[in-house]
């Protein structure tokens, strides 16, 4: 079923680059809209994976809007997403 997502720290085209090639595999495709804040993604999942979602998105450095961190663990995404959002310029 088709799902939607709000995320963090998704700034740029090359962010959503990261997002589609790094997830690609595993989760298929993935619309990202940079039209809205908090900036939402779109994809075709089953809820049981959603916290697979969650943990990749972490990992990428783009937290889903809905869930609760802490000063630190929010402070390491944001660093996490500006390389990822530089990889996803160089890949682009």
């Amino acid at each position: 079923m088709e799902q939607t997502f709000e995320v963090f720290n998704v700034k740029c085209a090359g962010c959503a680059s990261t997002l589609k090639t790094k997830l690609f595999k595993e989760f298929g495709e993935i619309e990202v809209n940079l039209e809205v804040i908090p900036r939402k993604i779109t994809l075709e999942m089953e809820d049981k994976d959603v916290a697979k979602l969650a943990k990749a998105l972490r990992e990428l450095g783009y937290p889903l809007a809905s869930e609760e961190m802490s000063f630190m663990d929010s402070t390491s995404a944001k660093a996490k997403s500006f390389v990822s959002c530089a990889i996803g310029k160089m890949n682009s």
